[in-house]
């Protein structure tokens, strides 16, 4: 089964994803490929559709895994059937799943500002104030070099974005002389701005700065809601309180799709919740 999965990965490889997508991609390959050979003792081309729908509802009740992962297993084991076993695949066989959506935790602008001021450590300060300031992702910010920090035009140069296109994001003068203040403390980086400890040729890693936010609630005695695309969240939606329209917040995030930015929408507290129903508009008059 070893071979499947070397298959596997290289095919994925060969779609240019970086490594850690490639490792994402092969979980739940993995444990299709140990089903096989430990539950039901055949080999990846002969098993049938109703054998691959009895492994994802075994994968879903031992893992409890929800609605949303499982199509992302259901997508690998897609992948896996047309470019591994280079067979067809049917979704009327194996369909998506329906799942719930949930709107996403956005915190105050007094919040996210008495949350960023809380930190004595300039190095996290400077990376949640990118984080919020700009709208970026963790991998973004990561990836941020000296060079992309332009102080003439105020812009940040993203290149490692997650649609796989550059874009320029907004330097808030706020967020630079935070980020000013850390460069000179950690002796001025010229490569990664915020470098791994152990390797300073590598970023800094996601799960580090998941856990220093983590601690931070923990510090604060807050309810340990935020992320890092908590702050990614908050800049949309305080930018469309604040007037700024859709499609500029879709280049500023560097969304591929106008979907993706009208969630700021239903965020925003002076979005959905400031239209006036035609009901109370009756005869002309405004009923409140």
């Amino acid at each position: 089964m070893d071979d499947y999965l070397k298959q596997f990965r290289e095919m994925i490889s060969l779609r240019g994803l970086t490594d850690h997508t490639v490792k994402s991609y092969s979980t739940y390959i993995r444990a299709y490929l140990d089903y096989l050979t430990h539950i039901l003792h055949k080999m990846p081309e002969d098993v049938s559709w109703e054998e691959l729908r009895d492994f994802v509802r075994w994968l879903q009740k031992e893992k409890h895994l929800s609605d949303r992962t499982m199509n992302a297993c259901i997508s690998q084991l897609r992948f896996f059937t047309i470019y591994v076993l280079h067979k067809p695949w049917d979704a009327t066989q194996l369909p998506l799943r329906r799942f719930d959506t949930f709107l996403p935790y956005v915190p105050s602008q007094k919040e996210v500002l008495f949350f960023i001021d809380s930190f004595t450590n300039l190095k996290h300060k400077a990376i949640v104030s990118l984080m919020y300031s700009a709208g970026l992702r963790v991998s973004e910010v990561r990836h941020i070099r000296y060079e992309d920090i332009s102080r003439s035009s105020m812009r940040i140069h993203i290149r490692s974005s997650k649609s796989r296109s550059d874009r320029y994001a907004i330097l808030s003068h706020n967020a630079l002389n935070i980020l000013t203040q850390y460069w000179f403390h950690a002796d001025r980086p010229r490569g990664f701005l915020f470098p791994n400890q152990r390797d300073p040729d590598r970023p800094m890693a996601s799960y580090t700065i998941n856990q220093f936010i983590s601690a931070k609630e923990t510090a604060l005695g807050w309810e340990h809601r935020f992320s890092c695309h908590t702050f990614r969240h908050a800049f949309g939606t305080h930018l469309y309180e604040n007037g700024t329209d859709l499609l500029t917040i879709k280049a500023l995030l560097g969304h591929k799709s106008l979907n993706s930015t009208t969630i700021y929408v239903h965020l925003a507290s002076n979005g959905t919740l400031n239209a006036v129903s035609p009901f109370d508009q009756m005869g002309g008059v405004y009923h409140q």
